[in-house]
């Protein structure tokens, strides 16, 4: 049996990403709710670990998002120092919440960002490049239509992220900084099979939207192979794994186990 795992010192914020959210009610609660953390925030809880799970808005700006966020933390810490946990845009976030906003009620401990794009992501240059102004109005025009904010479309970026975001947000010496990158190979079932070709080229390695490279902040702790981007938060692609199994080969990647290994790494540094 291996060592038993250790509980962090302080609470886990999940930070979602882009048009994420923490809690989906559907039908009204006639069916299962959706989970952006399925399965993953309840393992947490189980083992002992003390959970925030945090809700943005969905396509606001980093700025925008922030804001949402710092309160969402200050409402549940209550005063209490924090460790935050951010899939994709949730770094960038946690990041602008850190360097920026430093509300006085929350005291982060440390980041830990999973395919958080650092340095943005080619296929968000592709989308602004293909689309052109006229068209990429309308897209904003019916975005708001339903909804939806469109601040987050522009600032994932590479120019954005690189020559505005980072020289803008330095990193507080006080907060300790991990990461993680993923990687798949050229996917054949999977909504990532466009976007990763056009990653690839560009910018190498990557899980269908943000590189690897882009990925890397902080203490790099390594690169998840064989994981898109979706995998990382435990929402599998079915038809994909289904395929393996046919062909004799079991999953590769256990979500909740690594996000259990996580919070027993925390632990470890003391967090």
């Amino acid at each position: 049996m291996g060592n038993p795992l250790a509980t962090p010192k302080y609470p886990i914020v999940l930070a979602h990403g882009l048009l994420g959210f923490a809690e989906l009610h559907v039908a009204r609660g006639w069916l299962p709710s959706i989970q952006y953390w399925r399965g993953i925030s309840d393992a947490l809880k189980a083992n002992g670990i003390q959970v925030i799970t945090a809700t943005v808005p969905p396509s606001g700006s980093i700025e925008q998002r922030a804001e949402r966020l710092a309160h969402c933390i200050a409402e549940v810490a209550q005063d209490r120092s924090v460790n935050i946990v951010a899939h994709s845009m949730g770094g960038l976030d946690a990041r602008y919440v850190i360097s920026h906003l430093r509300p006085k009620n929350v005291d982060v401990r440390s980041l830990t960002t999973i395919a958080s794009p650092h340095r943005g992501s080619a296929f968000a240059d592709y989308v602004f490049e293909g689309l052109g102004p006229d068209r990429l109005a309308r897209v904003y025009k019916f975005a708001k239509g339903v909804g939806l904010d469109t601040g987050a479309f522009e600032q994932l970026t590479r120019t954005y992220m690189t020559q505005v975001f980072n020289p803008q947000t330095p990193d507080n010496p006080d907060v300790r900084y991990f990461s993680y990158g993923a990687m798949i190979n050229q996917p054949l079932f999977s909504p990532f099979r466009h976007s990763h070709k056009i990653i690839t080229d560009l910018e190498g390695p990557n899980d269908g939207l943000v590189s690897v490279e882009s990925s890397k902040w902080g203490s790099y702790k390594g690169t998840l192979v064989g994981v898109s981007h979706l995998d990382l938060i435990n929402w599998t692609n079915r038809i994909g794994w289904r395929l393996r199994k046919l062909m004799g080969q079991g999953p590769t990647f256990n979500a909740i186990a690594f996000y259990l290994d996580i919070a027993d790494t925390l632990a470890r540094e003391d967090l």
